[in-house]
């Protein structure tokens, strides 16, 4: 293939490019594939989780302004291209019942009217590769479920030329993945490597919550990206209001997990090229054609 490789990942808020497959993004970037994060929302609902940050007045009255600031820092870090689709964060109703979503968000957007606003991006970067979210969100926030949504409808109209004919010449990617990083093979080995050396394990919580989750996902494409993994980290320790820098997410020792598992993990939900699973390369089938 002599075109330029181009690929483009599809989440839903600011701070979610730098937790799932940033590594992979940053990989392609170094190797000179065209990588644009297409962000659903400004996470202008999003909690501030950071406890050093709690309670800052200046950044809950301008959360929309900080996480734009967060989100420019970690796309230069990584290295990507990023675009705002413009839709308003639904945030992560809690309670029992759970409260109604605000009016106007994200979430409550018309599938085909929002996935328009997609398609119009596809058609203008013209992407070979996407990726999103499974159906299930990858965990159940309504904004993850709704760009799962609206992945899957642009991903089928925007080679269309009789769908979305106001939103650009027709473009057909190839291939589209689902985010699968927080997957339980990987947590497993994680935590079984810790255990072993007599160091604390941060996924004990989360190998027990796995046994009620259901049905495992389908794991098909491991991209080795360890090399990245420290890009990784300071793209998601960019987003500042939403990641503790002494948290969870960095206790794991960065040469245990370049040991233990130095690849990041998708699940092929589409593919319009031929393909032989499992792969190391979301441009498999497509670097040939």
């Amino acid at each position: 293939m002599t075109e330029q490789l181009r690929m483009m990942a599809v989440h839903a808020h600011p701070d979610d490019e730098s937790s799932k497959g940033a590594a992979t993004m940053a990989k392609y970037v170094s190797e000179g594939v065209d990588v644009l994060v297409a962000t659903c929302t400004g996470g202008e609902r999003g909690s501030i989780l950071n406890p050093k940050l709690q309670g800052d007045p200046y950044i809950e009255e301008h959360i929309h302004e900080v996480r734009a600031r967060e989100m420019a820092e970690a796309r230069d870090i990584l290295g990507v291209k990023q675009e705002w689709l413009g839709f308003v964060d639904s945030g992560l109703p809690e309670g029992d019942p759970l409260p109604p979503l605000p009016e106007g968000c994200f979430a409550l957007q018309d599938v085909e009217e929002a996935a328009g606003r997609l398609v119009a991006l596809i058609r203008e970067f013209r992407p070979h590769v996407i990726t999103t979210y499974d159906e299930n969100g990858g965990y159940p926030h309504p904004d993850h479920i709704m760009t799962h949504k609206i992945s899957m409808v642009a991903f089928e109209a925007a080679g269309d030329p009789e769908r979305y004919p106001e939103a650009g010449e027709p473009w057909q990617p190839q291939k589209l993945y689902y985010n699968q990083g927080f997957n339980r093979p990987r947590t497993q080995a994680l935590h079984d490597a810790l255990i072993e050396r007599g160091m604390e394990s941060p996924y004990a919580e989360w190998l027990e919550r796995w046994e009620s989750m259901g049905r495992e996902r389908t794991l098909t494409t491991y991209v080795p990206c360890g090399d990245f993994f420290e890009i990784r980290d300071k793209a998601l320790i960019a987003h500042a209001t939403q990641i503790d820098p002494d948290g969870g997410w960095f206790r794991v020792p960065m040469d245990l997990q370049r040991e233990v598992w130095p690849t990041e993990e998708y699940e092929l939900a589409k593919s319009l090229v031929d393909t032989s699973l499992p792969e190391d390369d979301l441009f498999a089938g497509i670097r040939n054609n």
